[in-house]
């Protein structure tokens, strides 16, 4: 099976990477049509718009639609197989169908890795540049946190302020309070506060402070400098910065977030999840196209690829049915990310089960 198994591996390596740069060309051509405005618009150079957005953005694209694209190329090049009888003639020969699955499982683990990798690791990094871009030329991606904002600096540490402005790094109606086992310690309350970002530390104005231990007394001034544990970004947030993190950064930032009590973490447990789940959902989608368009049929491999396509976006309109229940709550993060993954590979058994022998 050497020379076969090589010959498969290299038939499913080369049919998705022809497959997945014919779609990049067809997609960053209708997307320079959608964007061209903006980049014209916003004075962008051509320079940062091939090196700073479309080179970043193409690993991005590769890893959103590298199980889509791996399950079409199974079906393809395995119905051609099929239609050209070569399957039964390896089968006829003695070799069991699973051990005719493992250049399909080896170069599915490939690619399952790759992806990984991508997803995890090199697509955060080029990200940075790519959201930076995007920030500066086509859409501002800093949002401000709203009114009657509430966070926890650290333990037993609250802040509260009514609103924040980022431009002017301000925050009015600032509110801090220490909690010594559920018992206030110490209140403070300011007009507004405002971070010096040439010292790195916060201006308080118009303040009230309140002791509470080891006994009550009331201070109050015009102007305090001080150091606190609260950083700007802590008052607003940043759309989807979670694409800018890698998976280690991720789970620090949820770690770190659950600490300060933030309430906005689960979009960031969904991505998690999400990244690692996508890995698997290769291998799973590989088994079931290799199942299902191993058997000649009639129908030639137009119907293999229709109930393949039917099958993918399935898989993808489950996700994100998955997605919206976890982030109402309903669900878990970690269910979202492998209910679907736990669906198709109960479906990928049974066509393994049914395909021939």
């Amino acid at each position: 099976m050497r020379k076969l198994d090589w010959y498969i591996f290299k038939k499913f390596i080369g049919t998705f990477f022809f497959a997945i740069s014919l779609l990049i060309v067809i997609v960053i051509v209708f997307d320079v049509s959608e964007n061209v405005d903006s980049f014209i618009k916003n004075n962008a150079s051509l320079y940062e718009v091939v090196f700073h957005y479309y080179i970043p953005f193409i690993p991005y694209f590769i890893n959103l639609f590298i199980y889509l694209f791996t399950f079409i190329s199974v079906i393809f090049f395995t119905s051609k197989m099929a239609g050209h009888t070569e399957i039964i003639a390896i089968l006829s020969s003695g070799v069991s169908f699973r051990r005719f699955l493992w250049p399909y499982i080896m170069a599915a683990l490939l690619l399952a890795s790759g992806s990984f990798y991508l997803g995890n690791f090199l697509i955060p990094r080029m990200d940075t540049v790519r959201r930076t871009f995007k920030n500066t030329y086509m859409e501002n991606l800093m949002k401000s946190s709203g009114q009657n904002i509430h966070v926890q600096i650290e333990k037993g540490v609250y802040a509260y302020m009514s609103s924040y402005d980022m431009k002017r790094t301000t925050g009015y109606k600032f509110t801090l309070e220490k909690f010594d086992n559920h018992k206030l310690e110490y209140k403070l309350t300011s007009d507004k506060i405002v971070y010096d970002t040439l010292h790195n530390n916060w201006h308080i104005y118009n303040y009230i402070e309140y002791y509470f231990e080891p006994e009550e007394r009331l201070v109050r001034g015009k102007l305090k400098d001080t150091t606190l544990m609260m950083k700007t970004s802590d008052f607003y947030f940043v759309k989807e910065d979670f694409e800018e993190m890698n998976l280690i950064e991720l789970n620090r930032f949820i770690a770190q977030s659950r600490v300060k009590g933030a309430d906005n973490i689960l979009p960031y447990e969904i991505e998690k999840h999400k990244r690692l789940a996508s890995p698997a959902a290769i291998i799973i989608l590989t088994l079931i196209g290799a199942s299902l368009s191993s058997r000649k049929t009639r129908g030639g491999m137009g119907l293999n690829l229709g109930i393949g396509i039917t099958i993918t976006f399935s898989y993808i309109i489950f996700m994100e049915f998955f997605r919206v229940f976890a982030v109402s709550g309903i669900i878990s993060p970690f269910m979202a990310g492998w209910l679907p993954n736990i669906i198709f590979a109960t479906i990928g058994i049974y066509f393994m089960v049914k395909a021939p022998k």
